[in-house]
């Protein structure tokens, strides 16, 4: 996953960066309400978590303008403030949630990958695809309750097609939110992430899970429903003679 953190405090910056970091995560950091709106019309973010207090504007104003920009990824609004009045005004600009500091790294955590679910539409943190469950918060992927092994990438991998369940995803995509635009590899070693996953799921008792659409990239969809049992007709249920 990758986020936009908006944070003109540096100490508190490398703070929650470093958190969301150990969680798997790509962080990009903008210390002004300008450079945030740039980056976020630049790259597909899954949150972004913006600090009321900014040196050139609100962060109410930078959460308005993401929205009037049709920027649809949720926000976690931080601030000193803890009044209610300021929540109202931060939920009421287009904000998903918003966490008074001080706060705890670990609620923090929690609290945004509960609200990127919801985006996704998913309510609970464990994520059925037919045969295979993802567990986003504790990272584990599982077969048929039998648990697999993936490594961090192909963790990241599998995690951002099924929360982008039905949607097709190029190349270009991973490595955005794999590496962050920093010491990218060429784009061929997103089919050998993909190769890899698929044989592990495939060991593991889970075949067809990740699709390729020929051109465009790699596909998660919903397992189709299964077909309703048909009636047997009353000539059919007559003993054989």
């Amino acid at each position: 996953m990758r986020i936009l953190l908006v944070e003109d405090d540096r100490a508190a910056a490398r703070g929650i960066a470093f958190q969301l970091q150990r969680a798997r995560m790509i962080v990009d950091v903008a210390d002004c309400g300008v450079e945030a709106l740039e980056l976020a019309k630049l790259y597909d973010y899954d949150a972004c978590i913006v600090d009321l207090m900014l040196p050139d504007m609100e962060g109410f104003e930078v959460v308005s303008r993401l929205r009037a920009a049709r920027i649809e990824a949720p926000i976690l609004m931080l601030s000193a403030i803890g009044r209610s009045q300021s929540k109202v005004r931060g939920l009421s600009a287009g904000a998903d949630d918003y966490l008074a500091k001080p706060f705890d790294p670990d609620e923090l955590l929690a609290r945004l990958q509960a609200m990127i679910r919801r985006s996704r539409g998913f309510a609970q943190p464990k994520v059925q695809v037919g045969d295979v469950s993802l567990d986003l918060s504790a990272k584990e992927v599982s077969v048929n309750s039998r648990p697999v092994h993936l490594t961090g990438k192909e963790y990241a991998i599998l995690e951002l097609l099924v929360m982008r369940r039905g949607s097709v995803l190029s190349k270009e995509n991973f490595l955005d939110h794999l590496y962050g635009g920093m010491d990218e590899p060429d784009s061929k070693i997103i089919d050998v992430f993909i190769c890899k996953l698929r044989k592990k799921l495939l060991q593991a008792g889970a075949d067809n899970v990740i699709g390729t659409v020929w051109g465009r990239g790699y596909i998660v969809r919903d397992a189709a429903p299964a077909a309703p049992a048909r009636r047997a007709s009353p000539a059919q249920l007559q003993p054989a003679l």
